[in-house]
């Protein structure tokens, strides 16, 4: 078949390498326009277009699909399918009626749960026990289509944003190659999603990422992983930015936001209900570290008593 691929981040870019791999002829991508990023702002790739370059396919970048000139510029491709993971943009009903079979979308969640923009890192924060990946039939509702087939993976209670991201990177393009070859052979039937189960996915901010000392210990153990490689959590501290990396649930009582213990392990805090001992820190200007190497050359800052997110 002819396959058009629409992605932007590594995510994609992962799933554009199984398909690279197979049968099938990827004869487009689409992704993102380039976007400044560095200290220089230098207009840098996608990690989907990359790869597509590396590869000597043929890279489309426009800023909207609702454009005439760019759906006639897709239909000219007379694509069997479109492949979509993570691209970003709205595709309209009329181009997710030009490829012969449709469009197909690779999904971070076990839909319905978790439609919406950051289906991984929501999943860890509400302390889901499980995740996976969702391959669906892309209609003109967000991630509302029927579901053709799911991989699963449990959650540990250690797992990060950035570790169960990796994960599902890797259950997602198997089951995308496995998707197309069934609707290649017309075996692939797909399930409506009960519309009453779904949740909303909301895109991460940096202002939620702000500890609010006064919620549960758990809560704010799960916002930590969750929130981790990207956009970190935080609280203030003797007026100084300080970025929380890891934390555990601890023993302890106070004022919340309180430091309550200083020890090896690290910096047991005060929440408005139990503890959380942070164990990997950043400073402003400074290296992610241990607690123990911070406290180290920064003792001065970190005394029992003193309250974080003043």
């Amino acid at each position: 078949m002819r396959l058009v691929f629409a992605g932007t981040p590594e995510f994609a870019a992962e799933h554009l390498k199984a398909l690279l791999g197979g049968e099938h002829e990827v004869v487009a991508v689409y992704t993102q326009p380039d976007r400044p990023a560095g200290r220089g702002q230098k207009l840098m790739p996608s990690p989907v277009k990359a790869l597509a370059v590396a590869h000597g396919i043929p890279v489309y970048q426009p800023v909207t699909l609702r454009d005439p000139d760019a759906q006639a510029e897709l239909a000219a491709l007379a694509p069997d399918l479109m492949v979509v993971v993570a691209y970003g943009l709205i595709l309209p009903q009329v181009v997710l009626d030009i490829p012969r079979l449709g469009c197909i979308n690779s999904h971070a969640s076990l839909l319905p749960r978790w439609r919406g923009a950051a289906p991984i890192q929501r999943a860890i924060e509400a302390g889901d026990a499980e995740s996976g990946v969702t391959v669906m039939q892309m209609e003109a509702g967000l991630d509302t289509g029927p579901m053709l087939l799911k991989v699963t993976t449990p959650i540990s209670p250690d797992d990060t944003g950035g570790s169960l991201h990796d994960r599902l990177a890797r259950l997602g393009p198997p089951a995308v190659v496995e998707a197309i070859a069934q609707l290649a052979a017309g075996t692939l039937a797909g399930e409506r999603q009960d519309d009453a189960l779904a949740t909303y996915a909301h895109k991460l901010h940096k202002d939620e990422a702000r500890l609010d000392w006064t919620r549960p210990a758990p809560e704010l153990a799960r916002q930590v992983r969750a929130f981790f490689p990207w956009p970190v959590s935080h609280s203030l501290l003797r007026g100084e930015s300080l970025k929380v990396l890891a934390v555990h649930e601890a023993n302890g009582a106070g004022t919340p936001g309180q430091i309550i213990a200083v020890g090896k392990d690290g910096l047991t805090v005060a929440c408005g209900e139990g503890a959380l001992c942070l164990t990997r820190l950043q400073l402003p200007g400074g290296k992610p570290l241990a607690f123990t190497d911070l406290y180290n050359s920064r003792r001065e800052v970190f005394t029992v008593g003193s309250v974080l997110g003043q």
